[in-house]
């Protein structure tokens, strides 16, 4: 009897037992699908050129299969440049092997993308970081999650709102720097940007800060006037902070693809340009205009928005970025 009795008490004791949780998602893969607009169609053109090269007989330069793959190129925006440049290397002790050429074609993609290196950080704080490009790039959320990932690594920043242009981008920012927690150095009434970029210099040092990170106005690359405001901008930061500002991220979008290309060419030669940030990728098709910001520029791709999160502003990966891309 109190053999069963047992028995009841253990069956009873694994029905009550909490249900196991379920296995957690797999986790995401951000490359994966910022990439996904762009890789889609490109590996769909991708394949069928090399089926041309596996069913050649005779597969020199001049073979078609060579101008569809060129035509694969410039449909990801990789640019005329780039797709020659490619294609070059490419042909170079060619076999018709279709696995080959992809390997080799990632192979010569990540070489151009490391062949323009990130540029080191400086020692020291503050750290001085000033974001720039056209209105709707991005420049503010991008300093947001610049500051959220400093901040949730135990560094203490200082975000300027040097738009003094858009109300609404001052009080963007002010909401951003509430949220995460962080000071925000606004613009007095009727301040012009360097004054504001001064001042947040200036608290940056007073405070001990380890960065600052400052907003700047949107400006067409066209409008020589406005360039010249942006140069003012950073000699200020200069003439506050030796050796400052210590990154000039130019932020493009990416959805415009090689049309980017103009607007880097125009800041790039008004300032000291650093790296390159680029929104939007997730949203896409045009991903391969990275290799021409980066080799034709010589500047390299420093982060790229993979999504809206805070953790969807990534360091750029070459690795990363041409595996997904060409997988």
């Amino acid at each position: 009897m109190l053999l069963i009795s047992a028995i009841w008490t253990k069956i009873a004791a694994w029905f009550q037992r909490p249900p196991s949780l379920p296995p957690p998602n797999p986790p995401r893969d951000p490359w994966g699908a910022a990439l996904a607009k762009t890789r889609e169609p490109f590996l769909a053109r991708l394949a069928s050129a090399l089926q041309e090269f596996g069913g050649a007989a005779s597969w020199g330069e001049d073979h078609p299969a060579w101008g569809h793959l060129e035509e694969t190129l410039l449909a990801a925006d990789v640019g005329p440049a780039m797709a020659e440049r490619l294609l070059t290397s490419l042909k170079k002790d060619f076999h018709p092997s279709p696995d080959e050429l992809r390997q080799r074609l990632r192979a010569r993609m990540r070489e151009v993308l490391e062949s323009v290196p990130p540029r080191p950080i400086p020692e020291g704080k503050p750290l001085v970081t000033v974001l720039i490009g056209v209105n709707g790039a991005g420049k503010t959320t991008t300093a947001a999650k610049l500051a959220a990932q400093a901040k949730a690594a135990g560094r203490t920043v200082i975000l300027g709102a040097g738009d003094t242009f858009r109300a609404a981008a001052v009080n963007q920012l002010k909401t951003w720097a509430d949220r995460i927690g962080v000071e925000c150095v606004m613009p007095a009434q009727g301040a012009n940007p360097a004054a504001v970029a001064f001042d947040a210099v200036a608290a940056g040092i007073a405070r001990g800060a380890d960065e600052v990170i400052l907003d700047t106005a949107g400006r067409l690359h066209t409008k020589d006037n406005l360039m010249e405001e942006l140069k003012k901008v950073v000699r200020v930061i200069e003439e506050k902070l030796p050796g400052a500002p210590h990154r000039v991220l130019l932020v493009l979008d990416a959805t415009l693809g090689q049309n980017a290309l103009a607007q880097a060419r125009e800041f790039s030669g008004a300032v000291n340009t650093t790296g390159v940030v680029l929104t939007k990728l997730d949203g896409s098709a045009r991903g391969g205009a990275v290799f021409s910001v980066s080799a034709e520029l010589g500047v390299p791709v420093a982060m790229v928005g993979v999504g809206e999160k805070v953790d969807d502003l990534k360091a750029f990966s070459p690795q990363e970025f041409v595996e997904n891309l060409v997988p």
